[in-house]
């Protein structure tokens, strides 16, 4: 009998196959791993915020929209799967090798600066949760950071090198991530209970929530309606609303997947030395491992943000409206009433630790910052980790060394230490300053990530025999043709709204525009020549 954990992994697959729903459900569950990655690394400190102002701004309309956000990333990552289990081969070479080295240079290039950066925020996320949730006591001294945050780039070095360790070891790290994100979804999901126990919330209205509502696209949510008719511009608070809304949909189909996931799944299955006996299994992987933890996690989010933030503002400070007043009266002249006061502070954007101390009269001390904190250092701590990991993987091909140990704990050196310098410079301009140029290019190159892959399932030159055929095809090109389209839409939406030529912060999103046509342009030219070839 074979001794190769691969020959076992291969034997459970098959009994798989033929064996009841739940058997089946259990070995894909044991067998899984590249999924729950992609998991740990959405479920940061952007999700968190994301989710926290869709109820701020929306109650529980929006409840459907992260999901099925998410469900059009997961048909791109299942195209970027089927490509690299076909081929077992680096993605990047192909898509050098195959369209055309300015794609594969941009990817590479954008997913370095993405871990770089925005590993930042997961150390000042994660340091805020302890000093703030967790353990008050420590205070937010400087000393007391740097102790906290040399914790936190330890512990996400340790697990990488047991990513980079053989048999035990990396069954070690795949449980550490599986357990990290359980934990992000116990403790969230353990709010929402204790606040649907304590009769905060309803079942009604969450079922109402999930199903999609278009209409929030062109007005604003129901809870603003008795405010809006009291104000002295209903017509201007209506756009105003509706608008930032559709600016929160669009954005959110936009950029549902970030371009580093993209990089991490495909080195993922390849380190995890899956092939084509896995394509399917490998969405499976998808759903259990990325979209039920993602579902579960933001959507407790938005459960607990509406209950406590919408439409309300006795935990607001009175002047934090006054930008909104200000853009009131910039357009209508004269004294905002009392209800464009209000209004204006029920826009206000709250944060994790606001929620917190909300919740704890409904919930309690030990659920509100024990439990609440729990799952706000969770993820941070599993996107640090996760951040890290895709640099030592983008390090590898960037220095030409794919296996390599040294370049591996490189990349990851280079944006844990970046990530530890968050909590002294991400604030404020500083914040802007980086966050900036990062999200307009990694947000340009979103669309280009989706349509390198989505020509590489239509190429006979990468594919061969395993090109999709027929109707499997046609059902391909749809779905990938949609996720494209919403993610090319949605960042060209996002770019257009920043793009001026009145200083620099206006000059990135017109430079990634631009940017974003010629990789198009490129791309599709490049993909004709070698398929003709």
């Amino acid at each position: 009998m074979s001794n190769d954990p691969s020959d076992n992994k291969h034997a459970m697959l098959a009994e798989a196959e033929g064996a009841p729903l739940l058997k089946r459900f259990g070995i894909y569950t044991k067998l899984s791993g590249p999924g729950w990655l992609q998991g740990a690394i959405t479920l940061g400190g952007g999700s968190l915020a994301g989710a926290l102002y869709l109820g701020v701004i929306a109650g529980f309309g929006l409840l459907w929209l992260q999901p099925l956000a998410m469900l059009c990333g997961i048909v791109m990552l299942s195209a970027i799967a089927y490509v690299t289990l076909s081929t077992e081969k680096s993605p990047f070479g192909l898509v050098n090798n195959h369209l055309s080295p300015a794609l594969g240079w941009a990817w590479m290039v954008a997913t370095i600066m993405a871990n770089i950066v925005w590993c930042m925020p997961q150390f000042n996320l994660g340091r805020a949760a302890i000093q703030q949730n967790l353990l008050p006591f420590v205070g937010d001294s400087t000393a007391s950071t740097i102790v906290v945050c040399l914790v936190l780039l330890a512990i996400g070095f340790i697990v990488n090198v047991l990513y980079e360790s053989e048999g035990a070891g990396r069954r070690a790290f795949d449980l550490i991530i599986k357990a990290m994100v359980g934990l992000i979804v116990i403790s969230f999901f353990a709010v929402t209970l204790t606040l649907f126990v304590s009769g905060d919330i309803s079942i009604g209205k969450i079922l109402g929530g999930i199903i999609p509502n278009p209409k929030l696209l062109l007005e604003p949510a129901a809870g603003y309606t008795n405010l809006i008719a009291q104000s002295s511009q209903p017509e201007w608070w209506t756009a105003k609303i509706a608008n930032d809304q559709r600016d929160i949909i669009i954005t959110a189909f936009g950029t549902a997947v970030g371009i580093n996931m993209t990089w991490l799944l495909p080195y993922s299955l390849l380190n995890k030395k899956w092939g084509k006996l896995h394509r399917s299994f490998s969405m499976f992987d998808l759903s259990i491992g990325l979209f039920v933890p993602f579902f579960l996690a933001t959507g407790c989010v938005v459960i607990a943000s509406a209950s406590q933030f919408h439409g309300q503002t006795g935990d607001v400070d009175p002047g934090a409206g006054a930008a909104t007043l200000a853009q009131l009266t910039e357009t209508h002249p004269g004294v905002p009433n009392a209800a464009d006061q209000e209004l204006a502070l029920t826009l206000v954007k709250r944060d994790n630790f606001q929620l917190a101390t909300t919740l704890e009269p409904l919930a309690g001390k030990v659920v509100s910052q024990t439990i609440f904190g729990l799952g706000v250092l969770g993820m941070a701590v599993s996107t640090i980790i996760i951040l890290m990991l895709i640099n030592g993987l983008a390090f590898q091909e960037l220095l030409g060394k794919r296996g390599d140990k040294r370049a591996h704990y490189i990349g990851c050196a280079v944006s844990g230490v970046a990530g530890f310098s968050g909590p002294f410079i991400w604030t404020g301009a500083a914040a802007a300053a980086l966050a900036i140029p990062t999200s307009v290019i990694g947000g340009s190159l979103i669309p280009i990530a989706y349509f390198t892959f989505l020509l590489m399932m239509n190429s006979k030159k990468v594919l061969g025999e395993d090109r999709p055929q027929g109707s499997a095809r046609i059902i391909w090109n749809v779905l990938m043709g949609l996720a494209t389209g919403i993610a090319t839409i949605g960042s060209i939406w996002v770019l257009s709204g920043k793009a001026h030529f009145n200083s620099w912060q206006g000059m990135i999103p017109a430079a990634g525009l631009g940017l974003l046509v010629i990789l198009l342009v490129v791309g599709t030219a490049s993909f004709i020549k070698n398929e003709k070839s």
